[in-house]
């Protein structure tokens, strides 16, 4: 079958996954073809596959401001988020068995708490406002004698808000109750301190920032107990069996390593393309854009169209060369509306026509005005298909 020509395409979905970088494919080459050697082999051969994550663990380490034995790789952010949720709440279960997180996690995390409350753990989600940021001091009233561990995301994935971490790591921290936060969707894009955000656990995955897919990190920190979830070889010092992802490893290492380096001139550049698209699709009657309007991630934009489903207007933004997401773009294929923007008061006929369009270091000018030229018509066109729109009535 002839592949479909996507030259001109406009990839605006960065936040459901991101194209791998020059540096990073250029670094993980040689764990490919030359030194494909398994690390945990004695002989020679294998040295090189060993240095590389010895050298790719000291870089992540570096970026998080943490200590390289603190960095366990893993398979991409959903089992590092399952590790450290699953793996705190059985090793200090005889502590208690009480949990908090937000109602805005993403499923990796949120469905993880629901099995856990299957297995009978106890626990507690905390609201947000209408921009999408927690209610701290709810999280604070929350916190029982049982409780044992705080999950709460760094930045949203769909609306982009950043989260008061370092405030809420302070206050666990003065609990003596571990603090897990995930990173996903902020590694790369902001700047993480591990110490200064009293974090003891933080999960990333290599594929949100131009990096490889397959392939993630969970820093724990120091003194920090869990129960690992895969037993086998006894890799990553027994906390993560199974034989390592080489190239992947030194990929989103090197990715990482690109992206921080990278940040404070990225950033300006994305504000200024976000800028330029608020201008443009806050002009269609009926929309408004969601999350924290200044505290967010840089190249995140979601909206709210009124009218419309939002199914409908990404199938047609497709159809026009453009790619962009609605609501959660793991939970594609879903009918039931975001339950991040349920969670932050939005009405449910309104969440249905949500849009979410992502940025990335390969978004240019050219398309934003592609998208600002093609949005407007798409909902229009579907208006017009609309019993509910007002105006066909």
């Amino acid at each position: 079958m002839e592949k479909k020509d996507f030259s001109a395409y406009v990839y605006a979905d960065n936040a459901a996954t991101t194209r791998l970088s020059e540096t990073a494919l250029e670094a993980m080459l040689p764990y490919l073809t030359t030194y494909y050697g398994n690390p945990s082999s004695l002989y020679s051969f294998s040295h090189e596959s060993r240095k590389a994550i010895s050298n790719a663990r000291a870089d992540v380490a570096a970026v998080l401001n943490a200590d390289p034995a603190e960095i366990i790789f893993t398979s991409g952010g959903t089992e590092s988020d399952n590790m450290a949720v699953v793996g705190a709440a059985k090793a200090n279960a005889a502590k208690g068995k009480h949990l908090i997180t937000t109602t805005i996690e993403h499923h990796a995390l949120l469905h993880t708490m629901k099995q856990l409350e299957k297995e009978g753990y106890s626990v507690t989600y905390v609201p947000v406002d209408g921009e999408g940021t927690v209610d701290v001091e709810a999280l604070k009233a929350a916190v029982r004698p049982d409780t044992t561990l705080i999950s709460v995301m760094m930045a949203n994935n769909e609306v982009g808000t950043i989260q008061p971490i370092a405030e809420i790591g302070e206050f666990a921290r003065s609990k003596g109750i571990l603090f897990h936060t995930d990173a996903v969707q902020a590694a790369g894009h902001i700047p993480i301190d591990v110490k200064a955000m009293n974090v003891d656990m933080l999960s990333i995955s290599g594929h949100k920032f131009h990096g490889p897919k397959g392939v993630g990190v969970l820093y724990l920190r120091k003194g920090v107990r869990i129960t690992p979830l895969l037993q086998g070889g006894g890799q990553e010092r027994g906390r993560r069996s199974g034989t390592e992802n080489v190239a992947g490893i030194v990929g989103l290492a090197a990715a990482l390593k690109e992206a921080s380096a990278e940040m404070e001139k990225e950033t300006a550049r994305l504000k200024s393309l976000v800028k330029r698209l608020d201008e443009g699709i806050l002009q269609i009657p009926y929309a408004r854009k969601t999350g924290h309007p200044t505290n967010r991630l840089p190249g995140l934009a979601s909206y709210v169209i009124e009218y419309i489903e939002g199914e409908s207007m990404v199938l047609h933004l497709d159809m026009r060369g453009i790619a962009a997401s609605t609501g959660s773009a793991c939970s594609t294929g879903s009918l039931d509306p975001s339950h991040v923007l349920m969670a932050m008061g939005i009405p449910h006929e309104v969440a249905h026509g949500s849009l979410r369009i992502s940025l990335g270091k390969y978004n240019t000018d050219a398309d934003i005005e592609k998208i600002l030229t093609e949005l407007p018509e798409v909902v229009a066109l579907l208006r017009r298909m609309s019993p509910v729109w007002p105006g066909n009535k």
